[in-house]
């Protein structure tokens, strides 16, 4: 049994596509930063002709399967695209709902956090957030601060455009010089002191980046899964993590020829 399989022993049926995946999957290759745009909690409800609300509840199940997943693969970072600039603009009552389920998320899971030696952050305009979510997201943080595995990270009243806006404001704030460069730029995003982002997860088959993480993806592959999230496991994360694995990155080169090649 390979360490990967060790780590998920007493987890997962033996038997299950799970075990499959971890016997292909590389454990010196595995992405150092993941990140997800959660998407599809409306259609999941819809198909059932449930509400609205029963797609974002049933997706707090699919969080807390992806980020115990990647805790045990032991992925330095996972971050996730909770709620967006432009959510604002749902109905009222729904972003409400929305920031009470992340508010019971944290008072609930916060065991499993420490119990899986995760560290918790969040990022986005943070300021802008109702006052008790902004109380539940640093005492998530302040517990968890000493943790050393996997870093979740949360994307809360986020937008990549604006955070690449807040990075240059900063600067200015600062007194920065002209001209600026990318470390420069890169010194005021929110992702500062993370690894480069490495596999972006989209759920629910569409093939939009959605403001997410502009900058952090320049190089990053991504992967797009039909399955909504509400569906979304361990399983199929494990599938991105082994699709990545696949991919050839060059970062702009070109593979050197093989020996056979130049004959």
């Amino acid at each position: 049994m390979n360490t990967l399989l060790d780590k998920f022993k007493g987890v997962i049926d033996l038997s299950s596509r799970e075990v499959a995946l971890l016997s292909k999957i590389d454990p010196n290759r595995l992405p150092r930063h993941i990140a997800v745009i959660m998407d599809g909690n409306g259609r999941w409800a819809k198909q059932r002709n449930f509400p609205r609300v029963a797609g974002h509840k049933a997706g707090i199940s699919a969080v807390r399967a992806v980020v115990e997943t990647a805790a045990r693969l032991s992925v330095p970072v996972l971050t996730l695209y909770a709620f967006s600039v432009e959510n604002w603009k749902r109905p009222r009552s729904e972003v409400s709902m929305l920031m009470g389920l992340l508010k019971e998320y944290l008072r609930k899971e916060l065991s499993t956090i420490m119990k899986n030696n995760i560290r918790f952050k969040a990022i986005g305009r943070l300021d802008e957030l109702p006052t008790s979510v902004q109380r539940e997201l640093q005492y998530a943080e302040d517990e968890s601060r000493n943790n050393q595995g996997t870093q979740m990270t949360v994307a809360l009243n986020y937008s990549g455009r604006l955070e690449l806006v807040d990075s240059v404001n900063s600067l200015l704030r600062n007194g920065a010089s002209y001209p600026i460069d990318e470390k420069d730029l890169e010194s005021g995003l929110y992702t500062i002191g993370l690894p480069e982002l490495d596999l972006l997860i989209r759920t629910s088959g569409e093939m939009r980046i959605s403001n997410f993480l502009l900058w952090q993806i320049a190089y990053a592959e991504i992967h797009v899964t039909e399955v909504l999230w509400p569906d979304f496991r361990g399983v199929d994360l494990l599938e991105a993590v082994l699709d990545f694995q696949t991919r050839e990155r060059r970062y702009g080169g070109i593979r050197a020829p093989s020996l056979q090649s130049t004959r």
